[in-house]
């Protein structure tokens, strides 16, 4: 069984955390966060650490302490230095560019995709098949990322689609004669 929660949260200089009732504020140079705390696990800040330790030893408590814990310092590293998630188009035709507060996607359907850039998160497309998403909430610039990938996910055959830089994606051998 892990035993993340243990661990205390290292809140840097240049940022500052405080427990409100059963609210977590995590403020710093990118940005604020606030994450509502469960009734079953305590959260406090003391000495630039935030701690978080289980009010009882239910099954429900201890799953909570580690996603607790795990979720502040996403917050934490998220105000100070923020998240990226990067994609790559391939496909022949298949480019993607900003245009003001939309992401214009052209995926081999009849017409370009127009997605609206939502708050929080930014889009950059150094490159027509390159496209850099990041932002300082983990859980919404991974939506986005995730949407947009949604869209044309890379097939097996030819490996045309939308995919995240790290993917790799398993290729099939086609028709044989």
């Amino acid at each position: 069984m892990s035993r993340v929660g243990k661990n205390p949260v290292p809140v840097p200089a240049g940022v500052s955390a405080s427990v409100v009732g059963s609210l977590l504020t995590v403020k710093g140079k990118l940005g604020s966060l606030t994450m509502p705390i469960s009734g079953d696990v305590s959260t406090t800040v003391e000495d630039g650490k935030i701690v978080v330790a289980p009010r009882t030893e239910s099954r429900r408590a201890r799953t909570l302490w580690g996603t607790t814990r795990a979720n502040a310092a996403n917050m934490v590293k998220g105000v100070s230095e923020g998240f990226t998630k990067n994609l790559e188009i391939q496909g022949v035709g298949f480019k993607a560019a900003v245009e003001g507060k939309d992401l214009v996607l052209s995926l081999g359907f009849s017409h370009p995709i127009r997605f609206p850039i939502p708050e929080g998160v930014s889009i950059k497309c150094d490159r027509p098949t390159a496209v850099a998403i990041s932002g300082f909430d983990r859980q919404k610039v991974g939506q986005v990322a995730a949407v947009i990938r949604g869209m044309k996910k890379p097939e097996p055959y030819k490996g045309k689609g939308v995919r995240y830089s790290d993917e790799t994606i398993i290729r099939k051998e086609g028709k044989k004669k």
